[in-house]
């Protein structure tokens, strides 16, 4: 097709611009498309969809009216902000249309959520829906991203091209805003595609964009060429679309290989890794990360005056009676502790890694699961501390006082861990009071659940206690872990001190009728485990068969929950530690009384996880009616007396007791195993990286080692001619490359005049010599032909600046030159330039 002086120039204008104006529309319709799915994940609502729809067409709207009216950058969004004003109330929150009053409320609510709505984003759990005014930021990125997309899109390039980043940002907002787990693997028969909705997203995001801006540069170089044509009147020919076509094809291709190979090479480097969003470095880790254990503190809840002063109070509600048993309606939760690091058992992982069990914020109602309903007030009295008491899993926390709004915005929940926190001014205070709902999950009898098998990585036991378990247990499964708990508790004896001043003895003491005080070191570490179960073993050994009691492990429930919590890993059972209390109990055991939770009702317990994925509550408090009777042995007496002077006799203060236990004796540091999750750590991100250095520069390294060999082929060729003639082809490659136009029907000296560098014309001259004289060329000639080939290209790259050298670097200008059928000076115009020569009377031979 050609086009000549004299065509309808403004019609063929006016049908360019509205071809612009369609495939801008279409690209911002597609990348609006793929945003709403990409923040699908973080809200999945009908209110979701509604907002979208209602931003796609207000925008569409306001971007329209903008460009007919020509209106201003400044004018054009104060319109887009009024409309946000208009939209936010009934579009982002929703639940504010009931009345005038309210209506004026959810105002305010759109202009202070345009602002710290993006950060409730970030803690509130997944999916948020319609609660509160969580929707303000969806609105915002989809009205003025479409708005500003739309008319960035219908603009001439260059400027065109910053559509792209508004598209790519609007995309970006349900990735980086969204959740901290990947979807589900795809299996396609024996392939599976990891991360398969993340990856389409990218995938789409990248390949719409890049399309898009191919168009842009295509429908621009034939308007440009048009232009030229018009005011020149020379005719358009086809072979400069087909080299376009085969430059597209090129294009096409590497961008298509490259998109494929991350599709496929990424997730499959990144499986296992966490994914890292926004949110996974936003809530209460700063604040669980440096609160103390509360299983570290647990004895100073026996010291005076804490031991009997009321730390909170619950009412309780609909769920909630003595015959329960053991369900969790009649437990109160203080904290969760998952993470047992050998020291210290902790709510969240020391080595500080992103996991399922995230504190993240409430929105308006939880899925708590199946299970008995159950409703509590909650008020707290001396309690401090971060640790929010709870009760089963709970569907919504409705918080009072004076402090409901700054405790509202600060509490968040673990739906893994069944526990909250509070991080508002350092935790809860006197006074706070708060309703829970909640759900208690069915009871679950220990003895007849299966073991899922222990999780990797946690922490080895002592080999005491593994020694101990392998001598007594029956059976397995839960029934076996039942056998040993009930063993070990009957074995245990209670006591929550070092000494105890016999004058004035604490509350918890005198409250045990018969109680003989035995002194117990407190901690929970291997160590101190260690030492529980090798007074067991003793005992045994000293015992024998006799009849004698087997009572000789001392502590409480900070050491027998952490012991029971290793027993089931070694049995197989994933286990976790809890702080709190008892409001009523089937055993007998502490609970609190009509409600009121004082410091000596505080308790621990260990749950364990069953193959159902039920967690199983189980009391560890041991016996306190048998204390050890050390002095009945079945040992010998010493051979050599020794006598003892009662004068010389003092008493021995025992140590005070400390939170971390040093490690045991007997453990040597040649037998601690290396850690090596550093080392793998840094290798996996190392992989990532270079993988994707890789995908990003594999393609500019392919084009940049084509032309080297292209070149290192030119200049070793075995005829000195044709290593000149080939060094005629790197000179003229070299200035395409830099944007000269490339040679069709011109001579070489036309071609050396027109790129006019200091021996181009040297070059030219040398280059015809080679193909016309008569003498051979030699190869000093050919070397030294080449060596001002290399002086002229290090030239074009020296007139230029840095960016554009490497832009002519990668360029494949020359590669697509050489494809086109008038690139290659043979055949006709060959012919040509031999006739004209002979017309110009050159008396080189042909």
């Amino acid at each position: 097709m050609t086009a000549r002086v004299g065509s309808p120039l403004r019609e063929r204008s006016g049908t360019r611009s509205g071809a612009r104006i369609v495939a801008g529309s279409l690209y911002v319709a597609t990348i609006t498309v793929l945003a709403a799915v990409a923040a699908w994940p973080i809200y999945r609502s009908l209110a979701f969809l509604i907002l979208v729809l209602a931003a796609a067409v207000v925008g569409t709207a306001i971007a329209t009216t903008a460009r007919a009216l020509r209106w201003p950058g400044w004018f054009t969004g104060l319109v887009a902000f009024g409309s946000l004003m208009v939209l936010g109330v009934p579009v982002a929150v929703p639940s504010r249309m009931t009345s005038l009053p309210e209506a004026v409320t959810g105002l305010g609510e759109v202009l202070f959520g345009s602002i710290t709505a993006w950060k409730d984003l970030l803690t509130v759990e997944l999916p948020a829906g319609a609660y509160r005014n969580l929707l303000v930021p969806a609105l915002i990125v989809f009205l003025f991203g479409i708005t500003a997309a739309l008319l960035l899109a219908w603009r001439r390039p260059p400027t065109s091209a910053l559509a792209v980043l508004v598209g790519l940002g609007m995309v970006a907002f349900g990735l980086l805003f969204g959740r901290t787990s990947v979807s589900a693997p795809l299996e396609i028969g024996p392939l599976t595609l990891a991360a398969p909705v993340e990856t389409m997203i990218g995938a789409l995001s990248l390949v719409a964009s890049l399309v898009w801006l191919s168009w842009q540069t295509y429908a621009e170089r034939s308007r440009a060429l048009r232009r030229a044509a018009s005011a020149s009147g020379v005719r358009l020919s086809r072979s400069r679309g087909a080299s376009d076509a085969r430059r597209m094809a090129l294009g096409a291709g590497m961008i298509a290989v490259s998109v494929a190979a991350a599709a496929a090479i990424v997730p499959a480097v990144a499986q296992g890794a966490e994914r890292t969003v926004l949110r996974s470095g936003v809530g209460p880790e700063t604040a669980l990360s440096s609160a103390i254990s509360p299983l570290t503190e647990y004895r100073t809840n026996f010291t005076e005056p804490r031991s009997d002063a009321v730390l909170f109070r619950v009412d309780t509600g609909v769920g909630v009676s003595p015959g329960d048993g053991g369900s969790g309606a009649t437990r109160v939760r203080l904290a969760t502790l998952s993470y047992y690091d050998g020291e210290t058992y902790r709510a969240v992982d020391p080595r500080g890694e992103v996991d399922a069990d995230r504190y993240v914020r409430v929105p308006a109602r939880l899925d708590a699961g199946e299970g008995t309903p159950l409703t509590a007030d909650i008020r707290i009295g001396q309690l401090t501390g971060i640790w929010l008491p709870t009760l089963g899993r709970v569907q919504s926390i409705d918080f009072g006082g004076t402090r409901s709004t700054a405790l509202a915005d600060s509490f968040y929940y673990s739906s893994e861990a069944w526990g909250g926190v509070q991080v508002s001014e350092g935790g809860v205070r006197a006074g706070d009071v708060y309703a829970v709902s909640a759900v208690a999950p069915p009871a679950v009898d220990l003895s007849l659940i299966d073991a899922p098998g222990a999780p990797a990585g946690a922490v080895e036991s002592p080999e005491s206690l593994q020694r101990w378990v392998a001598e007594h247990v029956e059976g397995s499964g839960g029934a076996a872990l039942a056998g040993l708990v009930e063993l070990l508790r009957e074995r245990g004896y209670l006591s929550h001190a070092v000494s105890v001043d016999p004058e004035s003895p604490p509350t918890w003491l005198t409250e045990i009728p018969g109680y003989a005080f035995e002194s117990s070191a407190s901690g929970h570490s291997l160590a101190r485990i260690d030492a529980l179960f090798r007074a067991l073993l003793d005992r045994e050994a000293e015992v024998g068969d006799s009849d004698l009691p087997l009572v000789a492990a001392v502590g409480d429930d900070e050491q027998f929950s952490v012991a029971v919590a290793l027993i089931a890993r070694e049995l197989g059972f994933p286990a976790r530690v809890v702080v709190g209390a008892r409001l009523a109990s089937g055993e007998g055991l502490r609970t609190c009384d009509a409600g009121a939770c004082r410091g000596g009702d505080i308790v621990a317990w260990t749950e364990v996880q069953s193959a159902a994925g039920d967690w199983v509550a189980i009391d560890v408090t041991p016996q306190s009616t048998i204390a050890p009777q050390t002095d009945l042995t079945l040992q010998r007496d010493p051979q050599n007396e020794t006598e003892v002077r009662p004068e010389n006799a003092e008493e021995v203060v025992p140590p005070d007791p400390v939170q971390q236990d040093a490690p045991a004796s007997d453990v040597r540091d040649d037998q601690t195993p290396a850690d090596l999750t550093g080392l793998w750590a840094a290798l996996r991100v190392s992989g990532i990286v270079i993988v994707l250095a890789t995908l990003l520069l594999g393609p500019l390294a392919v084009v940049l080692a084509a032309k080297a060999l292209r070149r290192r082929s030119r200049r070793h060729r075995d005829d000195p001619t044709a290593r000149v003639v080939a060094g005629w082809e790197e000179y003229v490659d070299a200035a395409v490359d830099h944007g000269r136009p490339a040679p069709s029907t011109q001579t070489r000296e036309e071609t050396a005049a027109e790129y006019a560098t200091p021996r181009a014309l040297l070059l030219a001259d040398r280059a015809d010599r080679a193909v016309f004289a008569v003498d051979a060329v030699t190869p000093a000639e050919s070397d030294e032909f080449w060596r001002i080939v290399e002086e002229e290209r290090r030239l074009f790259s020296a007139r230029e600046s840095v960016w554009r050298s490497v832009i002519a670097a990668v360029s494949l200008r020359s590669f697509t030159r050489e494809i086109s059928p008038k690139s290659a000076p043979s055949g006709a115009p060959r012919r040509q330039e031999r006739r004209t020569r002979r017309r110009d009377g050159d008396s080189r031979p042909s």
